[in-house]
């Protein structure tokens, strides 16, 4: 008899679960204790930094409107507010200097808080990739000639040399000219030298209330100054652009510049890029290259290649066009540092980016990347890797509604070792000897090994990169010897390190090193974790009565033998965790059996309902139990016009209409999705994995394909496709739409954005399943499965607990496993159910719970 959920997964995962207990009050908590490790710096100023404490105090009415998910406090967070001001950043194993340590780097003064303006900038840049009309030619067109002809001559008026640049921000389209004018210093200086005879500041206005302030007090002297230009850019998205003004080199080095600025909109869009502890991490790696830069400028033979957090700064500091020409002569670096540094419209080669790391290495004996701070630039030859994590940012989460739904938080680690020097001068014979990693909770099965063979002496070496779930805890290294002989095929212990999430989050730099036997030095560093989409599954499970209740001789003993009424499928959805969140009902049937002969009979079409019920199941023995009482969601089969039509309304507001060809063709089917309480509200529902889901498969040139295999990869990948549906909110603003999330009916698995309804999403999954296996005749889904099947171990590989990034697959470790789930769904969702089936005797089912023929005719018939 298997175990109920609700008792065996809830016991599991509930250390992981609570330190963060929901998308926002979990976040605040990180943050606030995360400035606490920050002020408990002596290097930290206070009044630099007040502003955190008033953006994030201002959430802290999260925690009344979250109560029922912070009845708790993590161990974790206790020991940081306790242990802040006595901890070491650095493990005492440490070998490698901290930045405390490093007084030349501390004495570098910045005339900027960059830690706000980085924060402010990738919000300016997310507004600006949300913005799509901003990005068509009449409109751009339209910007720069507003830029040119109106604001620059304004701001020069108002702007007194030498003192602060006036607190007024321009309109939205204008200040993103602006500011990809300011990523072109050269240009910037030249132009501004030339036509003002001064270089035109932006002011540092960070607080959001205070911007309002400065839009608004620009909304008047605009007006006043040009009473016959609009404010806002009124250009059309169809209209004729106007095409370069009167200074036809300023307006093609703009729209250049423009273009490059682009990319930024995605190269910052990680969620954890705008977390506080990573920001300031960022600015001691940024003030740490300008040192290189400047004890080693005229050591380098090529240009210097920033990694991505570096260059966040980088961009940051230019943006502030006088802070960044008075800081740069402050550090002597302003003759040549255009010069020495790649620049975000260049492409770098394999040398510059060798030499970078080298000089770092030479620096500060550490490693040059980081996680959250790969070389972010395009290298000559190589096709750029594709992130299999989606790391969009967001601040909505609507489904904290839900209580039975926890977050899931996501972390980029990155693992990287040399060998020690003594190891080669002793010619010490390590052909035997490998690495493991090992996680420490979540996905026990999982061991990455490396040989030492594959380890360089002078230089170091990224073994692994990965992203895990916060509820993983943290990895262990183990330093492992192969048996002596041949016949030995294991291997034995020699020594481990450990390194826990915890640990690196109270590390101000996200970072810690750490020595294996001696032997190995290893630096691990990980990004903040944000929130991750939610990920629900539909498992099987027993056949309840209209109360909920499950058909069993323990209820109608509890019920005084009086018959259960009523037949429902049920379903339960389980979380990345294997938690309950909520049950799914199908009514089938109506009446109750008796011995006499008395059985359940069919229910007519339109009664054929699906509802969903928020919580677990209430266990009454065993594995018997009820269902939540918590209705938050039905879904009513609707009148059709013709025969190839299905439609359904959910209680939500939303009316889903299916419709599909003479031919049967799953491939035929066309979904819409309309909601009836807001027309506006434009939604769509696309075949396949799409957008950021799209799953390139990597194969051979077509001409050496011949026509079988390209009719067999055409048919394959038909099949991998089929099941999926992307889920596309559009906006005005965008018309093309953002992906929210990905399902699969066929298997019954949603990934959900935080931003995006994830009841909604099981009601599409359940009534689309439902529709198609009507028309089709099959169970496509297996919703005749009306018993429990036995759930994989949870810990032992949870699906999503541990990705790897693409680049550290290996043939050794090509686990579906390790991949995103949708990339090969069918191996790692359905493959265990399946297996279960098949081993499994023909189930014998209960005549209590009604015939085959009354299930098959509810699903279809």
């Amino acid at each position: 008899m298997s175990i109920p959920w609700s008792t065996s997964q809830h016991i599991h995962d509930h250390d992981s679960a609570n330190l963060y207990t929901c998308a926002n009050t979990g976040t605040l908590i990180v943050r606030l204790s995360l400035i606490l490790v920050l002020f408990s710096s002596s290097t930290y100023s206070f009044c630099s930094y007040k502003h955190v404490f008033i953006s994030h105090f201002s959430t802290i009415s999260l925690f009344k409107q979250h109560n029922h998910r912070s009845h708790f406090l993590p161990t974790y967070y206790t020991k940081t507010m306790s242990e802040t001001f006595n901890g070491s950043e650095i493990s005492a194993n440490t070998s490698s200097r901290t930045l405390g340590e490093l007084p030349e780097i501390n004495a570098i003064r910045l005339g900027i808080d960059l830690v706000s303006a980085s924060r402010q900038n990738i919000v300016f840049l997310r507004n600006v990739a949300d913005s799509v009309w901003l990005h068509h030619r009449a409109i751009l067109m339209e910007a720069i000639r507003r830029y040119h002809d109106l604001w620059m001559p304004l701001i020069s008026n108002l702007a007194v040399p030498d003192s602060a640049p006036p607190m007024i921000l321009p309109p939205f389209d204008v200040e993103w000219v602006w500011f990809c004018h300011t990523l072109n210093p050269v240009s910037y200086l030249e132009y501004c030298e030339r036509r003002f005879s001064k270089v035109i500041g932006r002011a540092a206005i960070f607080d959001e209330e205070n911007r309002e302030y400065a839009l608004m007090r620009c909304k008047e002297i605009w007006s006043n100054e040009y009473p016959s230009q609009p404010f806002e850019n009124e250009a059309s998205w169809d209209s004729e652009d106007n095409g370069p003004g009167r200074e036809d080199v300023v307006f093609k080095e703009v729209e250049e510049v423009e273009e490059k600025g682009r990319v930024l909109c995605s190269m910052f869009g990680e969620g954890y890029r705008s977390e506080v502890v990573y920001l300031v991490a960022a600015r001691k790696r940024y003030k740490k290259f300008l040192h290189m830069l400047q004890r080693f400028d005229h050591q380098s033979s090529t240009r210097l290649v920033p990694t991505s957090d570096i260059l966040l700064m980088w961009l940051t500091h230019q943006s502030y066009p006088t802070v960044y020409v008075d800081d740069l002569k402050a550090l002597a670096l302003d003759n040549d540092l255009h010069k020495v540094v790649a620049t975000l419209s260049e492409t770098v080669n394999e040398k510059e980016v060798e030499e970078t790391k080298n000089l770092w290495d030479m620096a500060f004996n550490q490693p040059y990347e980081k996680a959250g701070g790969d070389v972010a630039l395009s290298l000559e030859g190589v096709i750029s890797i594709k992130s299999p994590v989606s790391w969009e940012g967001s601040d909505t989460d609507v489904n904290t509604k839900y209580r039975s739904m926890l977050p899931r938080f996501l972390l980029e680690a990155c693992v990287f070792m040399r060998l020690k020097p003594r190891i080669k001068a002793s010619q010490k014979d390590i052909n035997r000897d490998f690495l493991r990693l090992r996680i420490l909770r979540c996905h026990s099965e999982l061991k990455l090994d490396i040989a030492f063979s594959n380890f360089p002496f002078d230089s170091w070496k990224k073994v692994w990169h990965l992203y895990c779930e916060f509820g993983t805890k943290g990895v262990i290294i183990e330093y492992r010897r192969h048996g002596g002989s041949t016949c030995l095929k294991g291997s034995s212990l020699q020594d481990s390190v450990t390194f826990r999430w915890n640990d690196l989050l109270k590390a101000g730099s996200l970072t810690l090193e750490k020595e294996v036997s001696q032997q190995v030095n290893v630096v691990m560093s990980i990004t903040p974790p944000v929130q991750a989409p939610y990920f629900l599954k539909c498992v099987p499970d027993r056949v309840t009565d209209d109360s909920g209740a499950m058909i069993s001789d323990v209820i109608l003993k509890m019920n005084n033998y009086r018959p259960q009424e009523g037949r429902w499928l049920s379903r339960t959805v389980l979380d990345h965790a294997g938690r309950v969140c909520f049950v799914i009902r199908m009514r089938v049937g109506g009446g109750f059996w008796r011995r006499g002969g008395e059985t359940p009979l069919a229910v007519k079409w339109e009664d054929r309902i699906i509802e969903i019920r928020e919580g677990s199941w209430s266990y009454v023995a065993g594995s018997i139990g009820r269902a939540p009482e918590k209705l938050v969601a039905t879904a009513k089969p609707k009148e059709s016009a013709d025969q190839w039509t299905a439609t359904w309304d959910f209680s939500t507001g939303y009316e889903l209409i299916i419709q599909w060809e003479s031919s049967l063709s799953v491939s035929g089917l066309t979904f819409s999705l309309r909601n009836e309480t807001s027309p506006e509200s434009v939604v769509k529902l696309l075949k396949g994995r799409q957008m950021h889901y799209e799953v390139k498969k990597t194969t051979k040139c077509k001409s050496e394909e011949t026509k079988s295999e390209l009719k067999e990869k055409e048919i394959r990948e038909e099949e991998d496709e089929e099941g999926f549906m992307t889920l596309i909110r559009c906006t005005e603003d965008d018309p093309d739409g953002k992906a929210t999330a990905l399902l699969n009916w066929r298997l019954l698995v949603v990934e959900v954005l935080p931003k995006e309804d994830a009841v909604l999403m099981l009601l599409l999954c359940i009534s689309i399943l439902k529709s198609v296996s009507e028309m089709k005749k099959q169970d496509l889904g297996g919703l005749l499965v009306r018993t429990r099947l036995k759930e994989v171990r949870h810990g032992s590989r949870d699906l999503g607990s541990v990705i790897l990034y693409p680049s550290s697959l290996s043939s050794s470790v090509d686990s579906a496993y390790l991949q995103p789930w949708y990339w090969n769904a069918g191996a790692v969702i359905k493959s265990d159910a399946a297996d279960q089936l098949r081993r499994k005797p023909a189930l014998s089912q209960s005549p209590v719970e009604g015939s085959d023929k009354l299930y098959k005719h509810g699903i279809i018939s």
